[in-house]
């Protein structure tokens, strides 16, 4: 697990945007298409298709919280952090914070 650990660390801190999804889910759709939109173009990694996605998406339960309230996936990390779920990307969205944390990953240029 802890090379998983590393190897995710290494993708998020290389990359602006980096999204975990599992195709077919549509609340993964919803954030891809709203990174799109924006002019964002992310890093996906979809877990069911990535040799050690059941790993990775056991990582990310434990990041996104232990409380069973939280889902693994969509999971956003910008600028090298965890941003959160679908929740937290629509919150900023809404609240007007999301461009401005894009911008200051390198995600924009605008």
């Amino acid at each position: 697990m802890e090379s998983i650990y590393h190897r995710i660390s290494h993708l998020v801190s290389c990359n602006a945007v980096v999204v975990f999804t599992i195709s077919g889910c549509s609340m993964c759709h919803v954030v891809k298409q709203l990174l799109f939109g924006l002019g964002v173009g992310p890093t996906i990694v979809e877990l069911d298709r990535d040799v050690y996605g059941r790993h990775i998406h056991t990582l990310l339960l434990h990041l996104a919280g232990a409380d069973g309230k939280q889902h693994a996936v969509p999971a956003v990390f910008v600028g090298g952090k965890f941003l959160g779920g679908i929740e937290a990307l629509m919150a900023c969205h809404i609240h007007g914070t999301l461009v401005p944390l894009l911008k200051d990953a390198g995600a924009l240029w605008l």
